[in-house]
């Protein structure tokens, strides 16, 4: 008798043990639908956060520009001139990390939360300790499939054309029939890896400052949200897009006005497609 008892207790507890050793995981939270009123009450919004907070919006769009000129000066004291085009239009990719900040910023702001430099930093340097290094990893691998690429391009349709400075790469890219065909296949695998990154990212970036959860289910809501509001989310991105790459034709200079703006924006964008978190 005592061993049959011993039995049916080991076995209880043998059949219990695994879900208690398995992790809760974070419910997905539902998306809602998002209009073009809802874009614009964003961009009024994240407008309203700009002016709130000026110089540290400023800064954050004054490093990204610096870093776009690095760049650029980089490529040019390395000898790499065919690479200036497209790390130019690439450069935006990496846009949603670089507005990490400013979400942070707008989320205290919409709380009424007081804040300075040492806290929106503090909590920036926080991230590395959780999901937001994944997203950047995301985000930079992106990035380098984009400059592989173009490099592949570039030897197959441009093999037989010489130059040597920037100016003889303009004129091989953008007046001869193989460089026609270069920027052909260049604007559509661009475009594609920007319709990828662009969904897995478009709120979830700012979801994981805002809530406990991982990457994937960050990147998960961020597609369905796409999915849901194709249209809208379509128009957002045109905006993104046209917004940033016109600010980078006076030296980058643009960015330290748009990108804060842009930042700002999409943090209360993500307010409107995405349920708020419990607590």
């Amino acid at each position: 008798m005592l061993r049959e008892e011993y039995a049916m207790t080991s076995n209880s507890h043998g059949s219990a043990s695994p879900d208690n050793l398995t992790p809760p995981q974070p419910a997905m939270p539902s998306v809602n639908r998002v209009t073009t009123a809802d874009i614009t009450a964003s961009l009024k919004a994240g407008f309203a956060d700009f002016l709130a907070r000026p110089v540290m919006s400023g800064f954050f769009g004054l490093f990204y520009a610096v870093f776009g000129i690095l760049l650029v000066w980089s490529l040019v004291w390395l000898g790499k001139i065919w690479m200036i085009i497209p790390a130019v239009v690439g450069f935006p990719l990496v846009a949603p990390f670089a507005a990490a900040g400013l979400y942070e910023m707008s989320r205290r702001m919409q709380k009424d939360e007081p804040f300075g430099w040492s806290d929106i930093l503090t909590v920036m340097a926080n991230q590395r300790k959780r999901e937001m290094g994944w997203m950047a990893f995301v985000t930079l691998f992106i990035f380098w499939v984009w400059m592989y690429q173009i490099r592949l391009w570039l030897v197959i349709t441009l093999q037989n054309a010489s130059f040597s400075d920037f100016d003889g790469f303009l004129n091989a890219v953008f007046f001869t029939p193989e460089g026609w065909t270069f920027l052909a296949i260049g604007t559509c695998a661009g475009a594609l890896l920007s319709a990828v990154l662009f969904a897995v990212t478009v709120v979830a970036m700012p979801m994981l400052l805002d809530r406990e959860t991982n990457f994937v289910s960050a990147m998960l809501t961020s597609i369905q949200v796409v999915k849901e509001n194709p249209v809208v989310m379509l128009g957002w991105a045109a905006i993104i897009s046209v917004t940033v790459l016109v600010s980078m034709v006076p030296a980058f200079l643009g960015l330290i006005f748009t990108l804060p703006i842009l930042g700002h924006t999409t943090w209360h964008l993500y307010q409107r497609a995405v349920t708020h978190a419990e607590g």
